[in-house]
């Protein structure tokens, strides 16, 4: 994020950096790229630093719309990225503090499983999505940030919504049972040894890896409990080295930070429905692994 330390004086800067952990978040919801986020919240500073104060009612609203609007170009350009993706494309992990977690609202909206699903969304539609679902911002006040109409963004937020509610996770995990999970994924990584791991996997049970064509990855996902097994700890086997995985919060939620011979090898990342796994999100490519190592603070306040 930018340097402000030089303008603590100054009443804009002020306004824009008690604002700055939710207009990050803002934009990395509608991106799922830290380094798109970083990007777009330059870029949002810039516009504010040039704005006449005076003119503006309300500076939280004012901020999230110039936000919005350069993470909608940003999510346009991003899209023709992914389109030339090599695999999956999965979101970019976030290490987050506890208070992530504690927020349930929070937790679920950056959770790996529920950022899967907003990228089948055409970037209008998560854009209004977000802002609505997420971060309860006002259909007039989404219409002016995307340049639609009211009644439009009424619309979109409709159909986006019956979108993501027919794919996302749909209760609560008990924060037991998800420790359960991902310690049978992590004895089943560092030992080999798959029975475990079966035992709380899903008979459909989706994995999506994401190697950026940088790491071995399945091209596709894989779905079925015995494939994933083959494909997951018969695939760390034959790479080689020692694994170690890590329970951590990333994104909010459980997850594993894997590692071979000592070295960062990815993030495992789980969801969880009617007490088993129906989802394994593993983010191996390097690119996307720069944000496990400190805490990145998330709000949607």
């Amino acid at each position: 994020m930018p340097d402000m330390s030089d303008h603590a004086t100054d009443p804009a800067t002020e306004v824009f950096v008690a604002h700055r952990n939710l207009l990050f978040t803002v934009a990395y919801e509608m991106l799922g790229s830290a380094a798109d986020a970083e990007d777009v919240f330059q870029e949002t500073w810039l516009r504010w630093a040039g704005v006449d104060r005076e003119q503006v009612r309300d500076e939280r609203a004012y901020l999230v719309r110039i936000t919005t609007r350069q993470a909608l170009n940003r999510l346009r350009t991003l899209k023709r990225r992914k389109e030339s993706y090599v695999g999956s494309w999965l979101p970019e992990p976030l290490l987050t503090a506890p208070d992530v977690a504690a927020d349930a609202e929070l937790a679920e909206s950056v959770s790996m499983a529920l950022m899967y699903v907003l990228e089948t969304l055409a970037p209008t539609e998560r854009a209004v999505f977000v802002l609505r679902e997420v971060f309860d911002v006002g259909y007039d006040e989404i219409a002016e940030a995307v340049g639609k109409s009211p009644a439009a963004v009424r619309q979109i937020a409709h159909r986006a919504r019956r979108h993501v509610d027919a794919r996302r996770p749909r209760q609560t995990v008990p924060a037991g049972e998800a420790r359960h999970a991902l310690e049978a994924c992590r004895r089943a990584l560092e030992t080999g040894d798959p029975q475990g791991l079966l035992d709380v996997l899903a008979p459909d049970v989706v994995f999506v890896g994401d190697g950026g064509g940088v790491k071995r990855a399945a091209l596709r996902p894989v779905v079925g409990a015995e494939k994933i097994l083959r494909f997951l700890v018969g695939g760390l086997g034959r790479i080689g080295g020692a694994v170690t995985a890590e329970a951590s919060l990333v994104n909010g939620n459980p997850a594993l930070v894997v590692r071979l011979d000592g070295e960062l090898d990815g993030v495992l990342a789980l969801r969880i429905e009617g007490g088993r796994v129906t989802g394994l999100y593993y983010v191996r490519n390097p690119e996307k692994l720069t944000r496990v190592g400190t805490e990145t603070p998330l709000t949607l306040r």
